[in-house]
This record gives C-alpha cells, structure tokens and sequence, in this order.
C-alpha cells in the first residue's frame, strides 16, 4: 500500500522559512516523479514544484527563487524549501508521486497523494 505522509506545516509569519517533508512508502521511490501542490481556501490546487526520478525540478513562476524542492532517495523522502513566505502562500501542500518518473506540472499525471499539511502565513 502506498502512503506518502507530508509533515513540517504550521503557523508562520510572513518573511518566514518552513521546510515541508513527505515520506513515501508502498513504492520503489527512485523511480517516481515527485511534486508539491497547494490548494488556499476557495481556489483550485495548484502546481508548486516537482522534481523528477533523475533530479530535474521545476516550479511555478509565483515560488521562482523562494521555494526549492529537493529528494532524498536513501530517506524515500521529498522536501519543499519555502523561503521568505507570504501570505498568499497560506495553503493546505499536498505531496503527489508520479509513476511515469518525469515530474509534470498536471495534477492529473499523478498517481498517488498524500493527505496535506496546513501552511498558513500571516501578515
């Protein structure tokens, strides 16, 4: 069964870092494209950052040079490095893995997800 287990969300005030993490089980995890996406009250989820089996990443333009997403294949673990957070960042962040292994900016690529962890940034 797999299971992928976001942690590392909180109340944060805005200038703020915070690193998500999301431990993956139940899968051969080297072989996965990763992301984060994000969903704020009332939006749509959105595309945050994904790194693919091979290390590329990519990020949305609105995290450019604030969030780095890196992956740890000895751990089974991604991360998502938010810097200098705003309070247009206050989201629930889901972790989302990718059989194909490329890492793509569609939620609907993704085969499994995880539950979310509450960032929440305020002024």
């Amino acid at each position: 069964q797999v299971q992928l287990v976001e942690s590392g969300g909180g109340l944060v005030q805005a200038g703020d870092s915070v690193r998500l993490s999301c431990a993956a089980s139940g899968l051969t995890f080297n072989t996965y494209g990763m992301a984060w996406f994000r969903q704020a009250p009332g939006k749509e989820r959105e595309f945050v950052s994904t790194i693919s089996r091979s290390g590329m990443t990519l990020s949305a333009d609105s995290v450019k040079g604030r969030f780095t997403i890196s992956r740890d294949n000895a751990k089974n673990t991604v991360y998502l490095q938010m810097n200098t957070l705003k309070p247009a960042d206050t989201a629930v962040y889901y972790c989302a893995a990718d059989h194909g292994g490329y890492g793509t900016t569609m939620s609907n690529t993704y085969n499994y997800w995880g539950r979310g962890t509450q960032v929440t940034v305020s002024s």
